[in-house]
């Protein structure tokens, strides 16, 4: 529980510590699955590069609409 107060607080403008996952390429904007995936990379030791975890969240999002058929919302993932 207070995992999901610290990362609430950040997110309001709390504590400012180290975010290094929110960083971005110019013109690029984080969508939700990539701030989710970047806040569990952290949570877990930061194991993984921010390449590889929009890799990762794009593949999930296309694995999710093939099988169902369904677009995600771009506020989701874009």
């Amino acid at each position: 529980m207070d995992a999901i107060k610290n990362f609430a607080s950040n997110k309001a403008g709390g504590n400012k510590s180290s975010n290094n996952y929110n960083s971005q390429k110019s013109g690029e904007k984080k969508d939700l699955g990539d701030k989710i995936a970047g806040f569990i990379n952290k949570r877990e030791g930061g194991k993984f590069t921010e390449q590889q975890l929009e890799t990762g969240t794009d593949k999930a999002r296309q694995i999710y609409e093939k099988t169902t058929g369904h677009k995600v919302d771009p506020r989701i993932s874009n």
